[in-house]
């Protein structure tokens, strides 16, 4: 039978050892967890989208370029064809209508798309996830998004109603499809889902050939590219061959709106692996270096008999290298459950926000290995030079107890305004100013901490300042209708006379590429009222601003990825009615916090397009009383082709954001809570153990446990309240940094930081002294007075 290795009497020690630290121990080994298990969370998320996301598209065959026109022949399609590095092409028609769902009243917009042929490779390919396919023979039955289904509980053989270019059609679901084209599903306009007022419906191309008059024709092209193919040349050559059928721009998937948005959510994975585990590491390795620095200090007196009995130098930093790395390994491996039960439980939310057929977990091989690699490299860094300094110790030198601390530089300042304290508060102040440069370090330290907390929450309080400012400031209209095509304005007085309409404003939308340079960007062309009432545009202080009777007004991130400013001249290519190419100037920039977008005076751009008085919609204002009435006329009326209730989206936005980003800030806020515990625990403790000694002989002078436990607990208590300010300090120049970090085109940050979240750090933080007070104080009264006074063996 094997027998165990005999420990030698430093490993013995170095168990010991471990065992009398237990607290600090786990408390420092949590800390590193907390910034590992971040890492892993971010990684393994990381890997199960991008992976899913690799494989969806690849089964399906997502489209890799989209162009729509307004109206091409069915021979074009050939043409596409023969482009340089076109794998395959197929053209089809979308449209939008309205539709109704038997027992719910708010209007329901719905894209209409035709169905890909039934032979051959399907681009965009369907998922059926219910029920059958269409039957050739009843062109009314459809496929409907089953996130939209869902939302209604439809099942195959329910009915629908659309209102199909003017014409009420009864229509029955046939099955219910996930889509490669809709992993992510929001309404035209808004940036959230809300899958009960927006459906997708698939239908059979002859009924949309039909309604819209397109029997040999199509409004958009798909297409997929080899592998050598170049994006941007067959883009170009897309656009040359469409030109005579009003193409509003071909455009890459990278553009596509379900793409955008999922890969705008990897991308702040991939900022977040890269951001918030470094700093929670960080600060676990300044923590090591606190508690290991001063534990070397009070074995001062050991360091000298394991000298004095022969152990090398190299034993010694082995010796406390080892409890180093056994910390951090503890660290690394609570880090890794944790970070895999976490990451398991974003993915179950995920697929709530995107729709894939399945997201299994994945972990790559190397996150593991890097984990504890980095632990244990993080935390030899922090501690080396302590490690040094205790095997340089000679054994006279270490085994003679340190000198008594020198306070007389003190006591002349201390006279002159301490008399009115009592002896223990004096004794704190004295030591506070005897040891500047440690209670500077916990100070640091407990700050830290804090800067955690608030970097970590922050964003919601961005969020409601976006949601505020975006739907109060801006956006204050009730409700958006788009048209089926472009309508005189003299619809305006049509629509102010139905039920329940307040106020009217008219908008176009134009699709448009814009040229700074070399840089090019498709984007669409707002064209509001001089001084609009409903949908605003701000500046930077939040103040409607005037729509110039010439030039543009990009948002701050248009105008930062074009690289523009006031004053510059924009190529603008107008891609609808007259058509050309334009040099317009940059009037203003302006704030936009939702995604990026272009303004221009209604007036300036019909003269752009030879377009007069033609809107494209129109915002209203209504009265809440009579929003039924509006709803059942707009419903039948043919030229609407959507409706947004800005209500509606306000709280879809509202709730999908303090969701998904609620559930990343509370996992961020628990590291950071779990980050104070530590540090304030471990500072109390080292503090103790440091002066574990003059405490028991405060109390063998006759000093009471509660007059011994404020010495020690009152120190700790004033180095809390001086880390608070530097703590918010902190905290927003962290806030500030992922700001910059997570600003991209669909959301811009803003820095905004709420009084109450620093109050939420002061008071954890606070929380987590008096707890560890507490237990410091329960070791107090335990303290053994002659054992304390012995030196230990």
């Amino acid at each position: 039978m094997p027998t165990l290795p005999r420990l030698s009497s430093l490993q013995r020690k170095l168990l010991r050892d471990l065992w009398h630290i237990r607290g600090q121990a786990l408390a420092i080994a949590v800390v590193i967890g907390c910034g590992i298990g971040m890492y892993v969370m971010s990684k393994a998320t990381l890997a199960s989208l991008e992976q899913a996301r690799s494989s969806y598209y690849q089964q399906q065959h997502l489209a890799q370029i989209i162009a729509p026109v307004v109206r091409a022949p069915e021979s074009v399609t050939a043409m596409l064809q023969q482009v340089p590095g076109v794998s395959r092409v197929q053209s089809r028609i979308t449209r939008s209508a309205l539709v109704e769902v038997p027992g719910f009243s708010t209007p329901i917009t719905s894209a209409l798309i035709s169905l890909p042929p039934d032979s051959g490779i399907a681009i965009s390919d369907l998922i059926l996830r219910s029920g059958r396919q269409p039957d050739p023979r009843h062109p009314e039955e459809v496929l409907v998004l089953k996130t939209f289904a869902d939302a209604h509980g439809l099942q195959p053989g329910a009915l629908l109603f659309a209102t199909i270019n003017g014409s009420r059609r009864q229509l029955t679901v046939a099955g219910t499809v996930l889509s490669p084209e809709h992993i992510y599903t929001i309404p035209p306009g808004d940036i959230v889902p809300d899958n009960k007022r927006f459906g997708v419906l698939w239908m059979r191309r002859t009924l949309l050939a039909d309604a819209f008059s397109f029997r040999g024709a199509a409004n958009s092209f798909v297409a997929t590219l080899g592998r050598q193919a170049r994006q941007a040349e067959v883009i170009l050559a897309f656009d040359r061959i469409l030109e005579p059928y009003g193409p509003t721009g071909a455009f890459g998937r990278d553009q596509q709106v379900s793409d955008q948005f999922l890969s705008n959510e990897i991308d702040q994975l991939r900022t977040m692996s890269w951001v918030l585990p470094p700093i929670f590491l960080l600060v676990s390795s300044f923590l090591l270096h606190i508690v290991l620095s001063r534990l070397i200090a009070t074995e001062r007196e050991n360091i000298g008999l394991l000298k004095a009995f022969g152990y090398t130098n190299r034993a010694i930093a082995t010796h406390y290298l080892g409890l180093v790395v056994i910390i951090a390994v503890w660290g690394a491996a609570i880090g890794l459950v944790l970070g895999i039960s976490l990451s398991r439980g974003m993915n179950t939310l995920y697929l709530e926000y995107f729709h894939f057929p399945s997201l299994p977990f994945v972990l790559p091989p190397a996150v593991p290995l890097t984990a504890f690699l980095v632990s244990i490299v993080v935390a030899v860094v922090a501690t080396l030079g302590s490690v040094r300094d205790s095997a340089r110790l000679q054994p006279a030198v270490a085994m003679v107890p340190p000198a008594p601390p020198d306070y007389s530089r003190h006591l002349r300042s201390l006279e002159q305004w301490g008399r009115k304290l009592s002896q223990p508060a004096r004794m704190v102040l004295r030591h506070l100013l005897r040891w500047p440069g440690r209670a500077a370090m916990t100070v640091v330290g407990i700050a830290l901490s804090m800067a955690l907390l608030i970097g970590s929450s922050f964003s919601l309080d961005a969020i409601r300042h976006m949601i505020d400012v975006s739907f109060n400031l801006v956006d204050r209209q009730d409700l958006r209708i788009s048209f089926v095509e472009k309508r005189p304005r003299a619809i305006l007085h049509e629509i102010s006379r139905l039920p329940g309409v307040l106020l009217t404003e008219g908008y176009s939308v134009v699709p448009v590429t814009l040229r700074n340079g070399p840089i090019k960007r498709n984007e669409v062309l707002l064209g509001y009222d001089t001084q609009p009432e409903l949908a605003r545009v701000i500046d930077q202080h939040y103040q409607p601003v005037t729509i110039p009777e010439d030039g543009l007004l990009l948002t701050r991130s248009l105008a930062e990825r074009l690289q523009a400013g006031r004053g510059d001249i924009l190529e603008v290519q107008v891609r609808e009615g007259r058509r050309g190419v334009y040099q317009v100037p940059i009037s203003g920039i302006v704030e936009s916090y939702l995604g990026t977008g272009a303004y221009m005076n209604r007036h300036a751009l019909d003269r752009l397009t030879g377009e007069t008085a033609q809107i494209s919609g129109a915002n209203l204002r209504i009265d809440a009383d009579q929003k039924e009435a509006l709803y059942s006329t707009l419903q039948a009326t043919p030229v609407v082709a959507g409706i947004a209730l800005l209500n509606d989206a306000q709280k879809a936005f509202d709730q999908t954001l303090k969701e998904s980003m609620g559930t990343m800030v509370f996992f961020n806020t628990l590291f950071a809570g779990l980050i104070v515990v530590g540090v304030v625990y471990n500072s109390a403790r080292v503090a103790l153990s440091e002066r574990g000694r003059e405490l028991a002989s405060l109390r063998v002078l006759g000093l009471t446990r509660r007059e011994v436990s404020f010495i020690l607990l009152a120190e700790l208590w004033i180095l809390t309240l001086l880390s608070l300010p530097l703590g918010a300090l902190l905290g927003w120049l962290l806030a500030w940094g992922l700001t910059l970090s997570l600003d991209t085109e669909l959301f811009r940050i803003p820095l905004i930081i709420e009084n109450r979240t620093y109050v939420y750090g002061a008071v954890v933080i606070c929380i987590a002294t008096w707890g560890s007070g507490r237990l410091i104080r329960r070791r107090v009264r335990q303290l053994d007075l002659v054992a304390v006074l012995k030196t230990r063996e």
